[in-house]
């Protein structure tokens, strides 16, 4: 047991060294570590890479807050934190909007220990009734996403047709956004240019060019100002406020581990309406919330006694490594529980860091101009981009950064954008997968 929270806590040091890094994915790195410690000579036992990707996981879904809220750099989990995480830091409140999240991801934690002992008698009939409908429940939360982008005119523009305009130009955005970025995920699922080595990373540049790039060319164009960032803050959040954002984070954050291809983001706003949010500070601790229920609770998943749901890019990494059930049996109890001991370490230690981290990022932000920080950010953006799918990435990068301009210029929801993953699964879930392909030439 012991040897397994050190596994873990060695897992959340790793994670602290690349979650801070803008546009590099745990699921990146994991992939490329799976490469270097589970090759042939066994330098690391599966097990004991199972617990290291438990702690690896848990890390990120904790401290990738950094990147969004100090670099505008997020990626599918936080894009929604992106603009009360800006709003924050041009009030001199980045360190309280990471706090609030950091509150979240423990708050998370908490509630997948108290779900640990249930999940198998809980999900398992779940699961069976659920799957038949997947299809439709996918089609229904897509039409969802789409209608609730409700008109934001300004009441600005003269009367008629500019007027009507002015209030229906973000739908129009949104729903422009969704065909282009599922077109754009159908062409990398059929002819994708990434090359074929590197072809496990082959929608790193589409949500590096469709959720990171245009926020820091937005505000490399806006020039913005920081001003100083405030140091320890009264979090102003009472006993009762983390409660409503820990729960509404947590039904949006196990939705989207248990539903295939929903992301926290997606999840923690569903979530966010059914409950009516609309104070920032309890959104941040449900999207604090939702993305660690989202990356840890679908690792989790993997090792639930009789479920054995393969959900989230760290349990797919693994599975071909490792297998619980075959390696250990139909009972799986405890090894499962050793996971989720080793989570909740993970968890508090991820929390401790982030306390320290965003001290630092705050001042970095403050005495140094933000161009150039955008600048810096970008730069490395691209140069990960090229370093790790070619120049064929850059292609898909800069395609998708035309695409995600369009809700950014437009005022539309960037979560539109995420029909790069929906809309291909979406088709292909209903069987019109081969026939939209043929007619748009990628067969």
């Amino acid at each position: 047991m012991i040897i397994s929270l050190l596994t873990a806590a060695v897992g959340v040091l790793l994670s602290a060294l690349f979650s801070v890094l803008p546009g590099l994915h745990i699921y990146n790195v994991a992939g490329l570590g799976l490469l270097a410690l589970a090759a042939p000579e066994n330098v690391v036992p599966p097990q004991s890479l199972a617990m290291l990707f438990v702690g690896m996981v848990t890390g990120y879904a904790v401290l990738n807050t950094i990147p969004t809220v100090f670099l505008s750099a997020p990626d599918e989990s936080t894009l929604f934190m992106l603009r009360p995480g800006q709003k924050f830091l041009l009030q001199g409140r980045g360190y309280e909007a990471a706090l609030l999240s950091g509150v979240g991801g423990l708050s998370g934690i908490a509630v997948l220990l108290l779900l640990t002992p249930f999940a198998s008698s809980i999900l398992t009939p779940f699961r069976a009734v659920l799957h038949p409908h997947l299809h439709w429940i996918l089609w229904a939360l897509i039409a969802y996403l789409l209608l609730s982008e409700w008109p934001k005119g300004s009441q600005r523009a003269p009367a008629g047709w500019r007027r009507c305009w002015d209030g229906w130009r973000n739908l129009v955005a949104g729903l422009l956004a969704f065909v282009l970025s599922g077109v754009l995920g159908l062409i990398l699922l059929y002819r994708t240019p990434v090359p074929a080595d590197a072809a496990s990373q082959n929608l790193l540049p589409a949500f590096v060019g469709l959720f990171a790039v245009p926020s820091i060319l937005h505000n490399l164009v806006s020039r913005v100002e920081l001003p100083e960032q405030r140091g320890i803050p009264d979090l102003g959040v009472t006993p009762a406020l983390v409660l409503q954002g820990a729960l509404s984070g947590a039904a949006g954050g196990l939705f989207a581990a248990f539903f295939p291809v929903v992301t926290a983001g997606i999840g923690g706003l569903l979530a966010a309406h059914a409950t009516a949010q609309r104070d920032d500070r309890v959104f941040l601790v449900s999207q604090g919330a939702s993305k660690v229920l989202y990356y840890v609770g679908a690792l989790l998943l993997f090792f639930v006694p009789g479920l054995h749901l393969t959900r989230g890019g760290m349990a797919w990494i693994l599975a071909p490594v490792w297998d619980p059930v075959e390696v250990l049996g139909p009972d799986v109890s405890p090894f499962y529980y050793r996971a989720a001991a080793a989570a909740l370490v993970s968890g508090v230690l991820a929390f401790f860091l982030l306390l320290g981290m965003a001290r630092l990022a705050a001042r970095f932000v403050t005495r140094v101009d933000y161009r150039w920080i955008n600048l810096g950010t970008l730069i490395l953006l691209l140069l990960f981009v090229v370093g790790w799918t070619g120049w064929g990435g850059l292609l898909i990068c800069a395609a998708a950064v035309g695409i995600g301009l369009i809700p950014v210029l437009w005022g539309a929801r960037r979560s539109n954008c995420m029909g790069v993953l929906l809309l291909p699964l979406a088709i292909n879930m209903v069987g019109l997968g081969s026939p939209v392909v043929r007619w748009l030439g990628l067969a």
